[in-house]
C-alpha cells in the first residue's frame, strides 16, 4: 500500500468532483470510448477490478483506455456515475508526490453495482480542467447476487421457535458433514487467506468448505516462534465482516491471532474440517469437477469432488532446504526457520542463523535472549527498516477515513503509481533511519532497499521476503552482541559447524535455515500434479501488467485459485475472488480465464 499522505485542510471540490463524473457518465451512456478518454490525462491509468473486464488489469495511457473502453461499453453497460453516498467526501491529498483530488464514487453495469476511486488533477497542458490522472473501477456486488446480509442474511429468524425440530446446532453439524453433498467448493489452509474467502464465499451463498491440516484452526500461527507478534498494525488488519475488538494491543500476539481466528470459524459459521490434510488431487475437465483425496489425522480418508478448489495456504508453504556443501555432516541440530519456536533449550550452546529477512532476525534475537552465543549467516543483500518508520506505509489508515474507505483506496493505486509512491516513502524512511543503516554497514552489513529503490512492500509481492522489521535484532548486530558471517566466506559445512575459507571452523550446536519457501506453483506440484503446475506457471510476483501472478483471479487452469497475503490484502481481495466465483457459478463468467 502507497505512503497515503495525510488530506491537505483545503475544502474539497465537491462540485469539481460532481463535474467530471457527470461529464464520464455522459459519454459511457453514449458508449462514446473517445470522449470518455479524453476526461484522462495522457499518461494516465485505468485501473479494473472485475467491473468492466471481469479481471484484475491496469491500461495506461488514453489510447489504450480508450481501446478498452471501446471493447467493453455494448457489453458492460455502465451508468449513473456519481458520488458515492455515505463514504468519505472528495477531499485535496498528495499521492506518490501529487497533489490529486480524490473521488470515491459508484455506479452500476450490466451484472451489477461498483465503486470507485478516481483521482484529478489540472492537466498541465490544456486549459486547466480537471482530467483524471488514475481511475480504479471495482465490481462491489451482483445485482441478483447479493450478499446475504443483515435481513436477507441466510435462515432469517428460522432458528427462533423451532419447537420439537432442527435447532442451529443440527443445521450446523449437518452442514460441516457433508454427508448428503458435496461442497462447490473447497479451500485449502485455514490461516487469514482460507478464512477471509470462505466468509465472503458464506455471505455469498456459495457452499464453502475450509480444509485444516493442523490440529486447530490458528495452529499455523500457534506453532510459530514463541516471541512472534504482528509487524504491522491493529488498525490494518481485520478480517472480513468482523474486526478486532477495540480493546486489542497495536501489535497482535500470534497465539491472540490463533485464538481470534478460531472464534472467526464459528461466528462466521464456516465449515471447516481440522486435521485434514490434501493428498493428491486432479481436474476432470469434461466435469468441471475435482477429485481431491483428502486424509485425517488419524488415517481417515475421504475424496470430495468440488468445482472449485482455493489454495490459501500463504506465500510461505513449502520451506526451501538450500543445498549447502557439508550440510549432512554436521552433528548438531538443523531446521528450517518455520518450525523453530523457542531458544530456551540453546541457553550456552552456539547457534548460527542462515539469511537475514524478518524471521531470521526474530529467530536470532530470541536465541541470543535466551542466552545462546548467535551468528547470523547472511547469503544476500537486505532491507532494514525499523518498525515504526514500516508502519508508514499504511498511513493511509490514519488519515480518518472509514476502513472500507481505505480498502477502497488502497486497492485504487495503479502500479506506475504503487511503484512511485514506494520510492519515496522508502527513500523518507532511509533518512530517518540513517544511523541504523550506518551502523550496519560499519558491521559489513549488506543493504539493499528493493528493486529501484521501492522497499520492503514491492519486495514482498515480489518473492515474499528479503527484509527486516528492526525491532532490536539490528541493534543487537551493530553491538556485535549477534554475530554476521558472508555466505561466501564459508568454504563448506562440517561436523562442527561453519568451515570458514581460512581453514578455521565456526563452530555451533545449532543451524537454522532461515531461507523462505517455495513459490506455490510448488506447492500445486506437490499436491496436484506436474500437468497443472506448469500450466499455471509462477503464483504471486508481477506480470507484465503490473498485478499479481494468477492471485485473486481465474487462471489458466480452470476451476483453481489462489489468495494469499497480508491480512489487509487477503481482506480486501478475498471480495473479488467471492464475486468471481459466484458469478461463475450463476453463469455470468466462464471458470476458464
Amino acid at each position: 500500500m502507497p505512503d497515503g499522505a495525510a488530506a491537505t485542510s483545503e475544502k474539497p471540490d465537491t462540485a469539481a468532483a460532481e463535474a467530471w463524473l457527470e461529464a464520464l457518465d455522459d459519454a459511457l451512456s453514449r458508449r462514446d470510448a473517445g470522449a470518455a478518454s479524453s476526461l484522462f490525462l495522457p499518461d494516465g491509468h485505468w485501473r479494473d477490478i472485475l467491473a468492466f473486464t471481469w479481471h484484475i488489469r491496469t491500461f495506461s495511457g488514453a489510447t489504450a483506455i480508450r481501446a478498452e473502453l471501446g471493447r467493453r461499453l455494448d457489453t458492460v453497460k455502465p451508468t449513473g456515475f456519481s458520488l458515492a453516498k455515505d463514504r468519505t467526501p472528495p477531499r485535496k491529498v498528495k499521492r506518490a508526490g501529487r497533489e490529486a483530488l480524490e473521488v470515491i464514487f459508484g455506479f452500476h453495469t450490466s451484472a451489477g453495482h461498483g465503486q470507485g476511486v478516481v483521482r484529478l488533477v489540472p492537466d498541465p497542458e490544456g486549459s486547466g480542467e480537471l482530467r483524471a490522472w488514475t481511475l480504479m473501477t471495482a465490481l462491489h456486488g451482483l445485482t441478483e447476487h447479493p450478499e446475504r446480509l443483515s435481513a436477507a442474511r441466510a435462515g432469517g429468524d428460522a432458528f427462533a421457535r423451532e419447537f420439537g425440530g432442527a435447532n442451529w446446532q443440527d443445521h450446523r453439524d449437518r452442514a460441516r458433514a457433508y454427508a448428503d453433498r458435496e461442497p462447490t467448493v473447497v479451500v485449502v489452509g485455514a490461516g487469514q487467506a482460507g478464512l477471509a474467502i470462505a466468509a465472503r464465499l458464506n455471505a455469498l451463498g456459495v457452499d464453502t468448505l475450509l480444509i485444516e491440516k493442523n490440529r486447530r484452526v490458528g495452529d499455523n500461527w500457534r506453532s510459530r516462534y514463541h516471541s512472534l507478534t504482528l509487524h504491522n498494525e491493529v488498525y490494518v488488519n481485520h478480517l472480513p465482516y468482523m474486526p478486532f475488538p477495540p480493546t486489542w494491543p497495536v501489535y497482535i500476539p500470534k497465539d491472540m491471532l490463533a485464538n481470534w481466528f478460531e472464534f472467526y470459524v464459528e461466528a462466521m459459521e464456516l465449515n471447516c474440517w481440522t486435521d485434514t490434510a490434501l493428498v493428491s488431487g486432479d481436474h476432470d475437465a469434461g466435469s468441471g469437477l475435482w477429485t481431491l483425496n483428502l486424509q485425517s489425522g488419524d488415517g481417515t480418508k475421504r475424496t470430495v469432488r468440488p468445482r472449485h478448489v482455493i489454495f490459501a495456504t500463504g506465500v510461505s508453504a513449502i520451506p526451501v532446504v538450500p543445498d549447502l556443501p557439508g550440510l549432512d555432516t554436521f552433528q548438531g541440530t538443523v531446521m528450517h526457520s518455520g518450525h523453530y519456536t523457542d531458544g530456551k533449550d540453546w541457553k550456552g550452546k552456539r547457534a548460527l542463523v542462515i539469511g537475514t529477512g524478518n524471521s531470521a532476525h526474530d529467530v536470532a534475537q530470541d536465541l541470543q535472549a535466551s542466552g545462546a552465543d548467535v551468528t547470523m549467516v547472511q547469503r544476500s543483500p537486505s532491507y532494514i527498516v525499523s518498525l515504526a518508520e514500516a508502519q508508514k506505509v499504511y498511513a493511509l489508515y490514519d488519515e480518518g477515513p472509514p476502513l472500507d474507505d481505505c480498502d477502497l483506496l488502497a486497492a485504487s493505486f495503479p502500479f506506475p503509481v504503487l511503484r512511485r509512491s514506494y520510492q519515496l516513502s522508502t527513500a523518507e524512511m532511509k533518512k530517518v533511519d540513517a544511523d541504523l543503516m550506518k551502523g550496519l554497514e560499519d558491521r559489513g552489513f549488506r543493504l539493499d532497499f528493493g528493486e529501484d529503490e521501492t522497499g520492503f512492500q514491492m519486495k514482498y509481492m515480489q518473492r515474499g521476503g528479503g527484509y527486516y522489521f528492526n525491532v532490536g535484532c539490528s541493534d543487537l548486530i551493530v553491538s556485535g552482541e549477534i554475530g554476521l558471517l558472508h555466505d561466501e566466506s564459508i568454504a563448506r559445512y562440517s561436523a562442527q559447524g561453519a568451515v570458514l575459507g581460512d581453514g578455521t571452523t565456526h563452530a555451533a550446536d545449532l543451524i537454522v535455515l532461515a531461507t523462505g519457501y517455495l513459490n506455490q506453483q510448488e506447492t500445486v506440484r506437490a499436491w496436484l500434479n506436474d500437468g497443472i503446475a506448469d500450466r499455471i506457471g509462477p503464483v504471486w510476483g508481477f506480470n507484465d501488467g503490473g498485478e499479481l501472478r494468477n492471485m485473486w483471479c481465474r487462471t489458466p487452469q480452470p476451476g483453481l485459485w489462489f489468495t494469499a497475503g497480508s491480512l489487509a490484502q487477503c481482506r480486501i481481495f478475498s471480495r473479488y475472488l467471492a464475486l468471481q466465483i459466484k458469478a461463475c457459478e450463476e453463469g455470468l463468467i466462464s471458470a476458464e480465464g
